[in-house]
């Protein structure tokens, strides 16, 4: 039997009963009646429960959802999602890049471009294989091969039958991404959504609208590569739903980390300008997310952009994400503290094991709060070196591949040069990647730093209204 994972309404609803939690709503009354009527809670790791639920439940999940809907959060003031009322909460929103804007030569530039594109397929690779495995299993199996913190990508050579027996490797994953069977990048959604957005901007410039990006999506992105809120706002996108609604209908995912992942492509094509990138990561995540889950987009996209520069180090551009997120916001918190914890103590598996005690009670693997304090973490905590940054980022446990991806994107930059890189994260990648978007797959990242530099410098109008 198909149990098409993360859109049936019984698994929606377990979701969106956190989430209620999460933002100050009192789901109480709704869970006791889930409960009493024999519901399950939300599937732990994967997508979809084990059995399906009867027709009555699902039916019933249905109308519970749409009765959490109904309740107002008492955050949404200090947590809004329109850009206006974001921009309004931040005293520091960085100030619009002088037109033009200082830019360094386009060698430079191409060359800094093609470092993040490696670093966030070199970061996204490292952690594939210990992608849904719990913290103690991912040091376990690294320790059990002399490598932790993992410096170079994880093996299976040496490990003992009951080890992997207890842990198993990412069964999608393992395949490709373990070191003795890389060749080449393989397919994974963290890569998948820069080409997405290259050939958005591609279409229609950075002045796109939400809607823009929604057209692209149905044009090219094969509905089987969407998780998460990505998935259910393609489906809510099918059923007739336009934005912003489709981040809103039975979307308990709308704070999860999809949004963060997709804005790498906005920071780099605004090199110095992180209000202009920060701003077109809003457009992107308001398809598909709200409050936290677009902020971790765009505190990514701000970052990125100031790094794209080369002028600045990793505080720096993490000081200036922060200043597009609202600072009273629950994301806002977490990255200032997971800081503070990086600043504190020299062994960062104490960072992490404190930030699992601070998050993973609450959240859920995948949600943008814990994720993008991890990665602000690791960034810090590694002062911005690559090998140091990816490995730490990994470590951290949960969505260990977009974690990595994203730092690696930014200590790219950092790093200013392919050549730069060490080379035992970028020779495998063998300049190429497989996809399934457009006519993408099999393209080198020399050519991905081209094309994305052709975007970056192509003259931008004002946005069009959604």
């Amino acid at each position: 039997m198909l149990r098409l994972t993360w859109v049936q309404p019984e698994d929606l609803l377990g979701h969106e009963l956190r989430q209620a939690g999460q933002d100050g709503r009192d789901p109480s009354a709704v869970a006791a009646r889930w409960r009493a009527a024999g519901g399950c809670e939300a599937p732990a790791r994967a997508g979809a429960s084990s059995p399906p639920a009867s027709p009555y439940l699902r039916r019933l999940a249905k109308e519970l959802l749409d009765e959490l809907a109904e309740l107002p959060s008492p955050l949404s003031a200090v947590e809004p999602t329109d850009l206006e009322g974001i921009r309004a909460l931040c005293p520091d929103w960085p100030a619009p890049a002088p037109m033009p804007a200082p830019t360094p030569s386009a060698q430079t530039s191409v060359s800094r471009l093609e470092a993040a594109w490696l670093g966030r397929a070199a970061g996204c690779l490292l952690g594939k294989p210990v992608e849904k495995l719990p913290l103690k299993g991912i040091r376990r199996l690294a320790r059990a091969t002399g490598n932790w913190p993992p410096t170079t990508y994880f093996t299976a050579r040496g490990l003992p039958p009951d080890l992997t027996a207890a842990y198993p490797w990412n069964r999608r994953s393992a395949t490709t991404s373990l070191a003795e069977n890389i060749d080449g990048m393989p397919e994974d959604d963290d890569l998948d959504y820069p080409l997405l957005n290259l050939l958005l901007l591609q279409r229609h410039g950075k002045a796109f609208t939400t809607t823009d990006v929604a057209r692209v999506w149905l044009d090219e992105l094969p509905a089987g590569r969407a998780f998460t809120a990505e998935r259910v706002a393609y489906r809510n996108l099918l059923s007739g739903l336009e934005p912003p609604h489709t981040a809103l209908h039975h979307n308990p995912f709308r704070e999860w980390i999809g949004a963060l992942i997709r804005a790498d492509a906005h920071g780099w094509t605004n090199p110095g300008d992180p209000a202009a990138a920060a701003e077109q990561a809003h457009r992107d995540a308001t398809l598909t997310h709200t409050a936290n889950g677009v902020y971790a987009a765009m505190f990514a996209a701000a970052a990125l952009a100031t790094a794209a520069t080369g002028a600045h180090d990793v505080h720096a551009c993490l000081r200036t994400g922060l200043a597009v997120v609202p600072p009273a916001s629950r994301l806002a918190e977490a990255v200032h503290q997971a800081v503070r914890l990086a600043e504190t103590y020299d062994d960062f598996d104490t960072v992490v094991d404190e930030l699992h005690a601070r998050h993973s009670p609450a959240h859920h693997w995948v949600h943008a709060v814990p994720n993008t304090a991890l990665i602000a973490a690791a960034l810090t905590h590694a002062d911005g070196d690559f090998t140091g940054s990816v490995s730490r980022a990994v470590s951290g446990g949960w969505d260990t591949d977009s974690n990595g991806a994203t730092a690696g994107s930014l200590a790219g930059l950092l790093a200013g040069a392919p050549a730069a890189l060490p080379e035992h994260w970028t020779a495998p990648l063998k300049n190429r990647l497989a996809t399934s978007v457009g006519d993408f797959d099999g393209t080198g990242f020399d050519t991905l730093a081209h094309l994305t530099h052709t975007e970056a410098t192509r003259p931008c109008p004002r946005p069009r209204p959604s």
